[in-house]
């Protein structure tokens, strides 16, 4: 009988220890930063007297800055793992360059080093490439470099302007917007520079174009009714769709990494002040995301589906006092429970 009393007394006492051990993990956990960010949007604003970079949740809160530099830093894109930013910084004589950084601002690195005008970088999926535009050529071109800023190569090589490269998810296209028509429109080609197409060839202006994450669709900008609104085409058949219809002023836009929600500039608010916005892929329900007097501009969304960003939170400052005060409560429980078994 003493036995198996004994036994009942060491099987609660460890039943208390684990749940005691399993109260801790939830308070830890609980406590923890949360470590993904996949789904962020980082952004360009102005409100810090230069144009900085800043990160924010998808409905616009925990609005963070990244940058923290005397030169201006704008149009971010996320690598496709979330490490990092490729981003265009006006150097010393306001000249923009390519750099790339680490996704909490640390570590730039001027990839492109050239005296002419670069502007528009994009990740290729496999995050070894980067796409930007230069005028090294005399006129907007696009090129293609690896990712550590080396073999830099002009893909588009035409006598007209070139902007807005956008690489397809699975890596092998990359739309642009292009005049060589005589107007703007969203042309596709090889990921080589071969194989240039006009998609949209329409006689008013279509430009800033963005692949859905399934690639199966392409978002743009365009005034072709007389107002400027986004539209959808279709790439299996071309067919294209108006998704917005109140003439939004609308700018930049990108697809969420699922595919269920596009967010996109807009100056719709009057006073030259530009705001981040965020709508469904059908153009429905638009909501001002930053909602700030200065101007918000350049939106990116981290980022691919297969690869979630891991960029370490910051603690609230009660984190580690409470943590430390559970880790107390907690041992000196366990020792009157040790106490009371050696007493048993």
């Amino acid at each position: 009988m003493k036995f198996y009393m004994n036994n009942l007394k060491s099987i609660r006492i460890k039943g208390n220890t684990i749940l005691i051990i399993a109260l801790l993990a939830t308070i830890l956990l609980s406590t923890a930063g949360d470590s993904n960010h996949y789904g962020k949007i980082a952004f360009s604003t102005a409100r810090d007297a230069n144009w900085e970079i800043y990160v924010m949740n998808p409905d616009g809160s925990n609005q963070t800055r990244i940058t923290y530099t005397e030169y201006d830093e704008f149009n971010p894109k996320w690598s496709p793992d979330g490490t990092q930013f490729v981003c265009v910084v006006g150097v010393g004589d306001g000249r923009p360059e390519i750099y790339v950084m680490n996704a909490d601002g640390s570590n730039p690195v001027n990839l492109t080093k050239n005296s002419e005008w670069e502007h528009f970088p994009c990740w290729s999926p496999d995050g070894k490439k980067i796409a930007f535009v230069s005028e090294r050529d005399g006129n907007r071109q696009i090129y293609v470099m690896d990712a550590d800023g080396s073999n830099q190569i002009n893909i588009s090589n035409n006598e007209f302007y070139n902007t807005y490269p956008a690489w397809s998810p699975d890596g092998k296209k990359i739309a642009f917007t292009s005049k060589r028509d005589g107007n703007w429109d969203i042309y596709v080609m090889n990921a080589d520079g071969s194989n240039q197409i006009n998609l949209t060839n329409n006689p008013k202006s279509d430009i800033q174009s963005a692949w859905s994450p399934d690639g199966k669709k392409i978002i743009f900008f365009s005034d072709r009714d007389g107002v400027g609104d986004f539209y959808v085409i279709d790439i299996n058949n071309n067919e294209i769709i108006r998704i917005t219809n109140n003439q939004c002023n609308g700018f930049l836009p990108a697809w969420s990494p699922d595919g269920k929600k596009i967010v996109f500039e807009s100056s719709r608010e009057g006073g030259g002040n530009s705001e981040i916005y965020v709508m469904n892929a059908d153009g429905s329900n638009q909501k001002n995301i930053t909602n700030h007097f200065n101007l918000d501009s350049y939106p990116s969304w981290c980022c691919s589906a297969l690869t979630p960003p891991v960029i370490p939170e910051k603690r609230d400052n009660k984190t580690i006092p409470t943590i430390i005060a559970c880790i107390i409560i907690i041992s000196a429980f366990s020792y009157f429970l040790y106490k009371k078994k050696k007493k048993g």
